[in-house]
């Protein structure tokens, strides 16, 4: 009897070893990667770390710091000319004020000022406080807070009179405060009257002038409140300075004024 030819089922046993195909796709996969860290990674080729950036610092003002100062004419930092300072010139004090002062003075009382020059001297002037109280009042009022320390005579006219009492020197200062005219009997008829400068009716402020003698002044344009009575000499010796002329050097300075009362 012959036998059944069946077919006969062959045993497969799988290898171990990797394809041709998949050689391939592994290197391709290995170098891509080698790529990639090749790229990313810090320094590459040159030996030096890659510069990071960051957000620009943001600036912040220290709450304690104040504003820079800034040099003054008489400052010892200062340089040029004007740099000396002088310990015989008081430094000027610009104060202002927001109104005319009450008045406190006693019109029955006489009213003396003492000025101090830096440059040696001193001249009284007395105040008359029955024919000018506001002004008398205002004047008083000031030296006494030491507003005129350290003020110059910016504009002394030789024959005219002698110009004080602003604090920047310009002939354009004042305390801050205006008050009116005060018309009285008194005359530019002598050397020595003292009145309030002013620039129109009523604008009257620190500013003063001394005459060196009579002069055809309108007595209803300006206020006279003292006369000198003793040291005329030291204002006739006032350098003379005219402020149209554009000098160079500034006024005879206020070292005090010193109000005394009897």
């Amino acid at each position: 009897m012959s036998k059944k030819q069946r077919p006969v089922k062959k045993k497969i046993t799988k290898s171990n070893k990797l394809s041709t195909t998949q050689i391939v796709a592994l290197v391709v996969m290995v170098v891509g990667v080698i790529a990639i860290l090749w790229v990313l990674w810090p320094g590459r080729g040159s030996g030096s770390a890659v510069p990071t950036f960051s957000a620009a610092p943001t600036a912040t003002r220290d709450p304690n710091l104040t504003e820079q100062p800034t040099l003054m004419a008489g400052s010892p930092e200062a340089t040029g000319p004007t740099a000396t300072l002088d310990p015989a010139v008081p430094t000027v004090s610009v104060k202002t004020y927001k109104s005319e002062p009450p008045l406190t003075i006693d019109v029955t009382k006489q009213y003396f000022a003492t000025f101090k020059m830096a440059k040696g001297g001193e001249f009284k002037v007395q105040l008359f406080p029955d024919k000018a109280p506001r002004t008398v009042n205002s004047f008083v009022f000031l030296a006494q807070d030491g507003f005129f320390t350290g003020v110059t005579f910016h504009r002394v006219l030789e024959g005219f009179m002698a110009q004080g009492g602003d604090p920047t020197g310009t002939g354009m200062g004042g305390p801050g405060y205006q008050f009116a005219n005060e018309k009285n009997d008194l005359a530019f008829d002598k050397p020595g009257v003292v009145a309030m400068a002013n620039a129109g009716p009523n604008t009257n402020g620190s500013q003063f002038f001394i005459m060196f003698g009579p002069y055809g002044l309108s007595e209803s344009d300006y206020t006279i409140f003292g006369q000198v009575v003793s040291g005329m000499e030291v204002v006739n010796g006032l350098t003379r300075r005219d402020p149209d002329q554009n000098p160079s050097f500034t006024g005879d300075v206020i070292t005090s004024v010193t109000i005394s009362e009897k």
